[in-house]
């Protein structure tokens, strides 16, 4: 897969705090157009915060950032208008049943033939019996398959996903590994938070295995293996195990790192 020279995501320096605490150390990533780029470490580690930045959802404490040639900090609504984003632990609006959300996204998203485009994914996600049902009386999995459908529905250049199969059944879980899949290539982009080292040797072409609100290591899942023999749970293992075994230590030492502006 040939990535083309100009990134459809640019981050650099780019950092966050929280008064005193630094949710995410300084760091910088590219990625590029037919990329399948995912974010790995264990819960906490910053992955939602690096992901907010990037789609305008958070400031950053400092840096640069830019998503499909658009300055993110200057204009996250122009970012947000234009990808498909799943953040982690969002619902559809209560009050609304899934056909009326869907019909809702694909106006705003200026989607042509709306009414088919909704009854194309209330099929694919097997929600036609729950169309008409309020959001708040729909089950995680459900409500999940929702927010899913209302990402994918225009099929959107650079796709942002935030653990997003967190509540999907395994048979959902592989068909949308398919689609997505297929949607990286025909050209589209995606950006993949997780925890789930599984996804990453089935999907990823390249990874960054971030904790404590660092990137660890960054590259494709073949080059951060140290042989053939060690697999990524054991990449992953060695490289958050160590960065524990840092902050424990400074812990020990009195040490704090103040470095960071």
């Amino acid at each position: 897969m040939t990535a083309s020279s100009t990134p459809m995501v640019s981050a650099k320096d780019m950092a966050k705090k929280y008064g005193d605490f630094i949710a995410l150390h300084p760091l910088n990533v590219e990625v590029h157009a037919g990329e399948f780029f995912g974010v790995f470490g264990p819960n906490g580690a910053g992955k939602s915060t690096f992901i907010k930045l990037l789609t305008g959802q958070l400031r950053p404490s400092k840096g640069q950032i830019e998503v499909l040639g658009v300055n993110a900090v200057a204009d996250p609504q122009k970012v947000k208008a234009n990808i498909g984003i799943v953040p982690e632990s969002e619902s559809p609006p209560s009050f609304l049943t899934p056909t009326e959300f869907l019909e809702f996204v694909a106006r705003l998203r200026g989607v042509e033939d709306m009414k088919a485009k909704v009854e194309h994914w209330l099929d694919w996600f097997g929600l036609q019996e729950k169309r008409d049902t309020m959001c708040k009386d729909l089950s995680k999995g459900q409500r999940q398959k929702v927010m899913l459908a209302s990402a994918f529905i225009h099929k959107p250049k650079l796709l942002f996903l935030d653990e997003p199969f967190a509540n999907l059944d395994p048979i959902y879980q592989r068909k949308c590994r398919e689609w997505l899949l297929d949607h990286v290539a025909n050209g589209g982009t995606i950006f993949l938070c997780s925890h789930v080292l599984e996804m990453a040797e089935r999907m990823c072409n390249r990874m960054a295995i971030i904790n404590d609100g660092k990137v660890l290591a960054a590259g494709t899942v073949k080059g951060l293996k140290r042989s053939a023999e060690e697999t990524l749970e054991d990449v992953f293992i060695r490289l958050v195990g160590r960065s524990i075994e840092d902050v424990e230590r400074l812990s020990d030492e009195g040490v704090n790192d103040d470095s960071e502006e």
